[in-house]
């Protein structure tokens, strides 16, 4: 059955050089009304171009903050096509009934081979030796550089990234454990560790893959690094806040550290056009890249589809499977019936009065769904027959609590 709205006019803005994959799902799910642009908007120049955008698509660099959120009135759902989600205010998207979807394993793979390219060049102290012989210095030398068989791996934070780096450290010959707060099922001979603090006093290289929370923030300061065994190394391709950079940089010159692979970090340059400021900066031993574990052509192309594709099936059926601040309902198909979506506070009664409209207007209910979190209810009701499902949306807008309510037939 047709759709209650006219898909061509369902506005899309595509910020910050998505992958054309995108764009490629939205159109072939008739989605064509795309406007784009390859770079971020922030201030004014964002919240005037949401003005009428149904859908936003982001990536790390665009802010989506509360009177942005607030602003964007026809705002219905939000795509970030990268791993995190700190660029948008979550709780307000959600007080504003959007969900915010994301691909938090699709470029898994590449950020694994980057960490471990890096635990190699590391080992074997080839950054120092490239920066030499570019200043005309032949550094022929054994010393310091080391195999990775044999050695200990530990990595924090035992998750997607950190599973898929086990995996490939262990084909290298590696002794590998991991320190998660969760409990999670070892792969291979990659065998878990208790503390955080005897990891680190174990590891040859020590290997983060944590979200950014209150409790990682500098869960690598001076204190830690002192734990590790002298001449260790330290990778960091999670977040930038996770590590103390200027204790990591005291100890890269001390010589405690043999050396840092460092993707992410605390202040990061909004474009090419700033500056990149860090007392990382001029150290051999260091290891930097500008964010760029998970850019590689084939995860920016993974990305692409699988948000727009969560995109399509939240616009077209209503499912909000994989939202980061959303309950999750996993819809089935609605032939035959009309379906109404309605997003509420989730306070005591709505329910009940939502299904008291229903029974007044004696509606015939072929199905109904309900997930809530500790803020808002999502529930979706499908009436079969024939009739105008537009009288119901009046009704359940005076309902107090009632945030948003959308209408597919």
């Amino acid at each position: 059955m047709p759709l209650s709205y006219d898909k061509n006019k369902v506005r899309i803005l595509l910020l910050e050089g998505i992958s054309p994959t995108a764009r490629a799902v939205l159109k072939s799910a008739g989605y064509t009304n795309i406007e784009e642009y390859p770079k971020a908007l922030a201030g004014n120049d964002l919240i005037e171009k949401l003005a009428g955008v149904r859908v936003l698509g982001i990536r790390s660099t665009t802010q989506l903050s509360k009177d942005a959120l607030e602003s964007a009135d026809k705002l219905m759902v939000v795509g970030c096509f990268c791993i995190g989600t700190n660029q948008v205010d979550l709780g307000m998207a959600l007080t504003c009934g959007i969900p915010v979807f994301n691909a938090p394993f699709a470029n898994t793979r590449s950020v694994a081979e980057l960490a471990i390219s890096s635990i190699i060049a590391l080992m074997r102290r080839t950054p120092e030796k490239n920066l030499a012989l570019h200043r005309g210095i032949w550094t022929k030398s054994a010393k310091g550089s080391r195999e990775v068989r044999g050695k200990t791996l530990g990595i924090v934070g035992y998750g997607n990234i950190g599973t898929q780096l086990s995996v490939l450290a262990e084909h290298l010959g590696m002794n590998v454990y991991y320190y998660d707060i969760e409990k999670k099922l070892p792969l291979g001979n990659t065998r878990p560790i208790s503390t955080f603090h005897e990891l680190l006093q174990i590891s040859d290289v020590v290997s983060l893959h944590v979200p950014e929370t209150s409790g990682t923030k500098n869960m690598i300061g001076a204190k830690e690094i002192a734990l590790m065994k002298p001449g260790a190394c330290l990778i960091n391709y999670s977040r930038g806040k996770v590590v103390d950079i200027e204790a990591l940089a005291e100890a890269l010159k001390s010589g405690h550290l043999a050396g840092a692979a460092i993707d992410v970090f605390p202040k990061e340059p909004k474009s090419k056009d700033e500056e990149f400021v860090s007392p990382l900066r001029g150290l051999d031993n260091a290891l930097l890249s500008p964010h760029v574990g998970g850019s590689t052509e084939e995860a920016q192309e993974a990305i692409g589809i699988e948000v727009a594709d969560k995109i399509v099936r939240y616009i077209d059926n209503g499912s909000t499977t994989g939202a980061v601040n959303f309950p999750h309902v996993a819809l089935p198909q609605h032939p035959g019936a009309y379906r109404i979506l309605n997003i509420h506070k989730n306070i005591p009664g709505v329910l009940g009065q939502l299904n008291a409209v229903f029974a007044e207007a004696k509606a015939n209910v072929a199905g109904q769904f309900l997930q809530t979190n500790t803020e808002i209810g999502y529930v979706v009701t499908d009436i079969a027959g024939v009739g105008d499902p537009e009288i119901f949306r009046a009704a359940l807008k005076t309902i107090p609590g009632s945030i948003r309510t959308r209408i597919l037939h």
